[in-house]
């Protein structure tokens, strides 16, 4: 029972003024806005999974950037980020499988080839999902992986190498973008069902983009073509991908 005459007063520092447990503290409420707004500025969202996962999700989005930066209004994938990405996925036992998604214009040639060439090599499977657009250097990227995907509505350019105004117009130069273009075209073939005849074909055709010589594939056609492996979206990669860990998994078992 409790004394009317002698009230029960809590001691300082003891008080809840809510049911549910002690105040937020001001620098414990900073810290938490904090957070909330590097997830909006890094992920575009508030919340960010937490559940442990075997795959590791990785974007190529707007322009992949190389040795030269950007404007900061580009939207680009920088390849001295996605390279370090990649050695630790290789590394990190946990990490069985690499979801890879592509919205990209193309970009820097050297830089897109060493980001193909790195997927290519990885020890452990990984699928593309060609989304919106996989323009130019995003063919060999989405070609890179171990089984690629496209949906219906995206589009991939496919071009020969452009000059740039730090190419200095000599007949060395020239040889060299020819040297370039060779290292791109066999990598493209050798990733993928196209053939060097039909992807040249691709590559020189005339008169279907405006001031410019090249092949715009759509979806389904680059499937038909050779060039990517099945129209599909998320749900379609997702399962491909565990079937290909689950293949691996019992193709070591075998072996030992």
């Amino acid at each position: 029972m409790i004394d009317s005459d002698n009230p029960v007063v809590p001691q300082p520092g003891t008080e809840h003024p809510h049911p549910q447990g002690p105040a937020e503290q001001p620098k414990q409420r900073r810290a938490r806005k904090n957070a909330t707004t590097e997830n909006i500025e890094e992920m575009g969202a508030t919340e960010v999974p937490t559940a442990k996962t075997n795959i590791h999700v990785m974007t190529i989005i707007g322009q992949v950037e190389g040795h030269m930066v950007l404007p900061p209004q580009n939207k680009t994938t920088k390849y001295e980020h996605i390279m370090p990405q990649l050695v630790a996925i290789a590394q990190n036992n946990e990490i069985e499988g690499l979801l890879l998604l592509l919205n990209t214009v193309g970009g820097d040639v050297e830089a897109g080839l060493a980001i193909s060439e790195m997927i290519a090599s990885l020890p452990k499977p990984s699928v593309s999902i060609v989304l919106g657009g996989g323009h130019s250097i995003g063919v060999p990227v989405a070609t890179s992986a171990t089984y690629s995907f496209i949906v219906e509505s995206a589009t991939m350019t496919i071009h020969p190498i452009r000059l740039t105004g730090l190419v200095i117009g000599a007949q060395s130069s020239f040889d060299y973008l020819e040297k370039m273009q060779e290292r791109v075209n066999k990598f493209v073939v050798s990733h993928s069902r196209i053939s060097e005849k039909k992807w040249k074909e691709l590559l020189y055709k005339t008169g279907e983009l405006s001031r410019d010589i090249g092949t715009s594939v759509v979806g389904r056609d680059a499937v038909e073509m050779g060039l990517i492996n099945e129209v599909g979206g998320i749900a379609q990669a997702l399962a491909k991908l565990n079937q290909l860990i689950a293949a691996g998994k019992e193709s070591k078992g075998l072996k030992q």
